[in-house]
């Protein structure tokens, strides 16, 4: 919904339903769609359809959380399930007409290109330290001007809960960070926030200054943005360091 209204190109379609899972699982096949249990103990399943996977995840509410993940209960409360998540751009639904639902404000943020935590980001944060990379992933993707104020300030004040989270999850939040158009001014917050240092601390003496001028220079002559160049572009270069980063056992809970 946040990219139709923006007018960019739309990746997945995720559905939301109130069914539960197994319910909605019997319906898809009733109709004779494949199905997949991808993520059932969080609501989600994984219908395909035209050879396309579509996942479809019952309303949720949290009851439990960890600052890494979520333990919900399901349900068929609309604004709950929107109010759960991270940031008002990412709340919205769309009907089967088109008609889009707002029930946190995530309209008029797309329109400012304003990245907000939805409701008090300290908390939204302490839910999943996780968001605070997202935060300026989705603000390089999507932010204007500079990014929210209390939203920065919460990520400044708690970075230190970064150090709960598996490398993989970090570098994939990075990956698409740096994957943005220009990451510069995303890099350059985190910077003056604490956080850039806090998840690459060779950064800090290496610098963002290239960054500005590597995007510039990749969109001049067409190139796909490359994120292990710019990557390259602001920590030292260290083979050793690029292929351990993102790796971790595969069965991390992180």
């Amino acid at each position: 919904v946040r990219n139709a209204l923006l007018g960019q190109p739309v990746a997945d379609i995720d559905i939301a339903a109130t069914t539960l899972p197994e319910e909605t699982i019997r319906r898809a096949e009733a109709a004779g769609f494949k199905t997949a249990p991808t993520g059932i103990e969080h609501g989600t399943i994984t219908v395909i359809a035209g050879g396309k996977p579509y996942e479809v995840t019952t309303l949720r509410a949290d009851v439990e959380t960890d600052g890494r993940r979520a333990k919900v209960t399901f349900g068929r409360d609309w604004k709950l399930d929107a109010e759960r998540r991270d940031f008002t751009i990412n709340a919205l639904y769309a009907e089967a007409d088109g008609t889009v639902v707002d029930l946190v404000g995530g309209i008029a943020d797309i329109e400012a290109r304003r990245l907000r935590f939805i409701g008090d980001a300290e908390a939204r944060i302490r839910e999943d330290y996780l968001r605070i990379l997202r935060f300026f992933r989705f603000f390089a993707w999507y932010g204007d001007g500079r990014p929210d104020a209390e939203g920065l300030k919460a990520c400044a004040r708690l970075k230190e809960g970064l150090a709960q989270l598996s490398a993989e999850r970090v570098w994939s939040e990075l990956k698409k960070l740096l994957s943005a158009p220009d990451p510069s001014r995303a890099l350059l917050w985190m910077r003056q926030a604490g956080v850039l240092t806090a998840v690459l601390p060779e950064s800090e003496k290496w610098g963002i200054d290239a960054i500005h001028g590597l995007a510039r220079t990749g969109k001049d002559l067409g190139w796909i943005a490359d994120p292990m160049l710019r990557l390259e572009a602001i920590v030292p270069p260290d083979v050793a360091r690029m292929k351990t980063l993102g790796e971790r056992p595969r069965h991390s809970k992180a």
